[in-house]
């Protein structure tokens, strides 16, 4: 274990205080380098539930102890076409929890208001978790797919996002047959 102090955050920060973090296969790839880390050392952990401990002079929308989650983008410019579309993913000056930026594998860490989001109250903090990445991931898939109600849906792979998107599907589509592709 390695101590460190404290972030200090800019007038347009929170200051987050870690609840829980979920793990996700992507720290993997960081470690072994398919998508090194822009800075090191870094903290890894982009799947964060946790509470505001302090704000900037700047923030409004957020108050002190409310509960919130952070997800894999960190920040991005707001200002390009990839932004103005909500594609920040593809933004030239994306920023990624846990890779660019130190993330929630931490007892504190700092982050970008315009990326964190409320969590509804009927959410356990280990439940919300894994809904900033695999959740995510899942529910944007879908999305992209425009798939109808009784239409069929072929998963390739069953892992965290599969699980949840299948979840999803029970609930907002259930005449949809669902076909799961993944090797023993």
């Amino acid at each position: 274990m390695v101590s460190m102090k404290e972030p200090e955050i800019s007038e347009k920060e929170v200051l987050i205080k870690i609840a829980v973090c979920g793990v996700c296969h992507t720290e993997i790839d960081e470690i072994e380098g398919r998508t090194p880390p822009s800075t090191f050392p870094v903290i890894p952990g982009h799947q964060v539930v946790g509470y505001i401990a302090e704000k900037g002079e700047e923030v409004t929308g957020f108050d002190i102890n409310e509960r919130v989650g952070i997800g894999w983008i960190y920040s991005s410019c707001g200002k390009c076409e990839y932004c103005k579309q909500g594609l920040e993913n593809l933004c030239a000056e994306f920023r990624a929890t846990g890779r660019d930026e130190n993330g929630g594998y931490a007892e504190y860490m700092k982050a970008d208001p315009g990326f964190i989001y409320k969590i509804p109250d009927f959410y356990t903090d280990v439940e919300a978790a894994p809904l900033f990445c695999a959740g995510a991931i899942g529910y944007r898939s879908l999305l992209l797919s425009q798939i109808k109600n009784g239409q069929l849906l072929g998963l390739t792979g069953f892992g965290a996002s599969a699980h949840l998107v299948l979840k999803l599907l029970k609930y907002k589509m259930p005449d949809t047959r669902v076909y799961v592709f993944a090797r023993s």
